[in-house]
């Protein structure tokens, strides 16, 4: 059993694909969803490759995974540890045939890694200068249409004001790790952020801090529109709030408010921009956004699969796409991450049942 908040979860790691009970899930009408694997402790971040595989890391396993459909039937049929024994391995990019893969405090390289996945090869540390907190230690990174390497380093804790400026940042560095450059201040713990395909911001998710209450202060979804944004934390929250206990002597006014504020404590960690063709037009360039869900709220809330709609900058509706890993107060299931397959169809990463799922649509 692991505790978490006021909640008792025990994994489910090891579960079959028939064991899993995908029948509790509610998506619109249209939509089906299967299991792409059954068999990825932990699965966490995710990455595809231009060659197809799906690079995923984990958070509390310390492994990185390298999954291949070999026979094009949407079922991972071959899963491959990558690594093992890493501190916190949850962010994985790839770049020019290498996967990167980001720990606590430093960044690795495996380089040429789709031709050596049942034999791995050593990782080259390309930058070891982050801090070595694991209070919100883990990282999510991304190359961005810049080809910089994005990481984001939490605050290392609910809410403090740390002398450091690289805490509550997002980062970019050149690919070999020089030149590390804070893109964004005032973000407490991003696990989740993606480039608009169109304008090219980057938007991001962020997780409220806790202990003001069940339904205080909001999780955010954020628009950095070039660098050097400051959005709030740790004296301003939601755009709105001022912290009770580092907010004196600050307006809100002077931060970037959120793009949209996201429901409290729902976790809402991995990002992406469809751009696939396989689901109705209505959703191309908008936003789905995974909810991890809450730990310390007395009634848990998020578990699911939120899309969020854009008219230009302005986001116009924030809805639930895909529901059900909640029974009765009690998950059977967690949402982590998305990330869209060629063909268009949605995968979704479960840290908690061990597995990816895919989401596809058809109006036969």
């Amino acid at each position: 059993m692991v505790l978490l908040g006021f909640f008792f979860f025990p994994f489910l790691n090891g579960l079959s694909a028939k064991s899993l009970p995908l029948h509790t899930l509610k998506l619109p009408d249209g939509f089906s969803i299967e299991v792409y694997s059954d068999n990825v402790p932990n699965a966490r971040s995710m990455i595809l490759s231009e060659k197809g595989t799906l690079f995923v890391g984990t958070r509390r396993r310390g492994h990185v995974y390298a999954l291949r459909d070999e026979d094009g039937d949407y079922i991972a049929e071959k899963v491959y540890t990558i690594a093992e024994g890493l501190n916190m391995p949850n962010g994985v990019a790839v770049k020019d045939g290498n996967l990167y893969v980001a720990e606590v405090n430093r960044v690795l390289r495996f380089d040429d890694i789709e031709k050596h996945l049942a034999d791995p090869p050593e990782p080259v540390v390309i930058y070891d200068g982050y801090p070595s907190d694991r209070h919100h230690g883990w990282k999510f990174l991304r190359f961005g249409p810049d080809g910089r390497l994005y990481i984001q380093v939490g605050a290392p804790c609910n809410i403090c004001d740390e002398e450091n400026e690289v805490y509550g940042s997002i980062t970019s560095q050149k690919p070999d790790g020089s030149d590390v450059k804070i893109y964004a201040r005032g973000v407490r713990n991003s696990v989740g952020f993606d480039w608009h395909p169109v304008t090219g911001d980057l938007w991001f998710t962020d997780n409220g801090r806790d202990w003001l209450g069940d339904d205080l202060p909001p999780d955010e979804l954020n628009r950095a529109s070039e660098p050097g944004q400051h959005f709030g934390f740790p004296y301003c929250h939601g755009g709105e709030i001022l912290d009770p206990e580092f907010g004196s002597g600050h307006d809100c006014a002077d931060y970037e408010a959120p793009a949209r504020k996201l429901a409290p404590h729902v976790a809402a960690i991995g990002m992406r921009f469809y751009t696939g063709k396989m689901f109705p037009k209505e959703y191309r360039n908008q936003i789905f956004i995974a909810e991890h869900g809450s730990w310390n709220r007395s009634v848990p809330l998020g578990y699911r699969i939120m899309f969020v709609e854009l008219d230009g900058n302005d986001v116009t509706s924030y809805k639930i796409f895909a529901e059900g890993w909640l029974q009765k107060d009690k998950p059977w299931g967690r949402p982590v991450d998305v990330e869209a397959l060629p063909d268009g169809s949605l995968l979704i990463s479960d840290d908690h049942a061990g597995a990816i799922y895919r989401v596809s649509y058809s109006d036969r």
